[in-house]
């Protein structure tokens, strides 16, 4: 069994990869226990899983980052949390905020980074004519998606493919490399 590190995941949609990380976390030899989860968004789905699992969610009022960091601070300070999760969260986290949780951020992202970064991807992969595209893993930096690369899954895109059927098709492979690469950053 290993001596789990307290974990936070930020969210702002649905929370399907919460949902995956949640269930490896009760493996004993996972590293992260889950002990809050954060939302800038107050319909996020993914606040009702936290609770549903018995894990403190709080949703934070995105008025600005300043404001939004300084409280999602304090809520991290009182829970004695090491490691963050980001889990289709949508908004970019201030350098300042990033340096207080040096290479202790991991996100996920819907494409073979360094293709791709920001929004729109399966809508950009799609238009270039991409043959692959797939997910990344990566520790959090203060540029947006160019931390340093922990773990990549690709796939072969169909000529059929459209943005929804590659989206699903990508989400799946996310909630197999999150956990993953999660057990890795602690081996």
């Amino acid at each position: 069994m290993v001596s789990k590190i307290k974990t936070c995941v930020f969210i702002s949609g649905n929370g399907s990869n919460l949902k995956s990380i949640i269930k490896s976390s009760r493996d004993c030899n996972f590293p992260a226990k889950i002990d809050l989860v954060i939302s800038n968004n107050i319909n996020s789905n993914g606040l009702l899983i936290g609770k549903k699992n018995g894990i403190p969610s709080r949703y934070i009022k995105y008025v600005n980052q300043f404001d939004f960091e300084r409280k999602a601070i304090n809520e991290l300070r009182k829970k004695g949390i090491k490691f963050l999760i980001l889990a289709g969260f949508m908004k970019v986290l201030s350098k300042k905020f990033i340096y207080n949780f040096r290479y202790k951020i991991v996100n996920i992202h819907p494409s073979l980074l360094p293709k791709f970064k920001g929004l729109n991807t399966h809508k950009r992969v799609l238009k270039d004519k991409e043959k692959y595209s797939g997910c990344t893993v990566h520790f959090v930096s203060d540029s947006l998606d160019s931390g340093q690369i922990i773990s990549q899954k690709k796939i072969l895109i169909n000529k059929n493919e459209t943005e929804d059927s590659l989206k699903n098709k990508v989400l799946k492979l996310e909630h197999r490399l999150y956990s993953q690469s999660i057990i890795s950053i602690f081996r």
